[in-house]
């Protein structure tokens, strides 16, 4: 499967930021501006590396070494250029030790530094590459920049930190993550919009997505700070998780102070949180986390299990006697994500129940029967119909993380063991860095 996306992507959207495998041409979203950075390239080539896919990785690396150039005139999504490109730089110079990967990764992080120039240090949004002027999106509550985002992009500065000996990345997360922590958290967790400019919430809504709590949980357990994610997960499971009159363990979404029993793709991930979150937390603790993440990651296969197509929804319900079911036209399509997966992979390798294999090996068969197009991958608008109509998209992050997480379920546990590796938002593996153990350049020394 990697190799049909690979190679699609190859002859039809070489260069391009993603592939649209049914037109055989390439593709772009305004998260990467109007110019041709190579995106599928970029996130794929670490995936490409641990399949030990040596030809592909190598053409990969040279069209970097000798085409990718940041000093272009483009607006991009500062979160996302950070978990996808300068992730699968780090992770590409990590796993391979080619300083190119490195040289350029520190490159792009240069262009994101002036998104911090505002007036509290929180990052707008999204910054043009060669004018260095932020600005935030217009759909996100007055003006704010979004939680998910500018809370994911600790691991990757301190990495740059870590390589450069530079103290301006590790500064600048650190005084983000300074900031959250004097901030009053309604219900114990985060609000998902906060104004740049003056420093306060917006809209009060609370989505657990991906990026803010897994990186939470990550950035404090290896600076030996298990205090505050060890809170976040009690406060998620008081105000966020409930079960539905058919037993199913869901995450709910808070809005204007009422709790939605809807459950997003995206959340999915949490089974995986929660089961990492198991492995670090006190004993009295652990078997009921590793428990709860069992019981989210078997919400998420019957999200999938309740499709004509085997593959999961958008979003899916949990009220008028419809459970884990996508009722919206808009909530009913599946564009290859992986989060459902990446819960799959964690569980396997806590718990090696045969259950969790044999769940990605569903997923594996429906990807490949539904979405797999004679120009490589493609989402499907409704996983609900025998005969879905294709969106023409092959995302980036299909290569980056839904097959790099499918290939690590069916892979042994010292391929990227977890205690010396972490995977970012974009299922990029960095080693651990031991932060009690370092003093890394612009930081205090840890205290003892």
């Amino acid at each position: 499967m990697m190799k049909h996306a690979w190679d699609s992507y190859r002859q039809y959207g070489w260069g391009h930021n993603e592939l649209k495998p049914i037109a055989k041409k390439g593709h772009s979203t305004n998260i990467f501006g109007s110019s041709q950075l190579g995106a599928t390239i970029v996130d794929a080539v670490d995936t490409l590396y641990i399949m030990g896919l040596h030809e592909e990785f190598k053409d990969g690396q040279e069209w970097i070494e000798q085409n990718l150039d940041f000093s272009v005139n483009a607006e991009v999504s500062v979160f996302e250029v950070n978990i996808r490109f300068i992730g699968g730089l780090l992770a590409a110079y990590y796993l391979s030790g080619q300083e190119v990967f490195k040289l350029k990764a520190v490159q792009l992080a240069e262009k994101l530094l002036p998104a911090f120039n505002t007036p509290t240090g929180i990052p707008w949004a999204m910054v043009n590459l060669k004018s260095g002027v932020g600005r935030n999106w217009g759909w996100a509550s007055a003006g704010s920049s979004i939680l998910a985002e500018f809370g994911t992009l600790h691991m990757e500065f301190v990495h740059l930190t870590y390589l450069t000996g530079n103290p301006a990345y590790y500064q600048k997360v650190m005084h983000i993550r300074k900031l959250l922590a004097k901030m009053d958290r309604p219900n114990g967790l985060y609000p998902n919009y906060l104004n740049p400019r003056t420093g306060r919430w917006g809209q009060r809504m609370l989505l657990l997505k991906t990026s803010c709590y897994i990186l939470l949980f990550w950035v404090f357990i290896f600076s030996e700070m298990l205090t505050l994610p060890i809170r976040a997960f009690a406060a998620i499971e008081r105000h966020l998780v409930r079960k539905s009159n058919g037993g199913l363990t869901f995450i709910g979404e808070w809005k204007n102070g009422h709790l939605e029993r809807k459950m997003g793709h995206l959340a999915c991930f949490a089974g995986g949180m929660f089961a990492l979150g198991a492995d670090g937390s006190p004993d009295d603790k652990a078997g009921h986390y590793l428990q709860l993440g069992a019981e989210i990651a078997h919400t998420c296969h019957e999200s999938y299990d309740r499709t004509v197509l085997k593959l999961g929804p958008e979003a899916f319900k949990f009220d008028s006697g419809l459970e884990a079911v996508a009722v919206r036209q808009n909530e009913k399509y599946y564009i290859l994500r992986p989060e459902v997966i990446e819960t799959y992979w964690y569980m396997w390798r806590f718990t090696h129940d045969p259950k969790y294999r044999q769940w990605g090996w569903e997923a594996v068969q429906a990807i490949d029967k539904y979405c797999r197009v004679s120009g490589g991958f493609s989402g499907v608008k409704d996983v609900y119909s025998s005969n879905p109509t294709y969106d023409d998209v092959q995302q980036s992050f299909f290569l980056a993380e839904t097959l790099k997480y499918l290939y690590l379920l069916f892979s042994s546990d010292d391929l990227l063991p977890l205690e010396n590796w972490v995977f970012n938002t974009e299922a990029h593996p960095l080693p651990v860095l031991h932060l009690g153990n370092i003093t890394l350049p612009g930081s205090e020394p840890a205290q003892r």
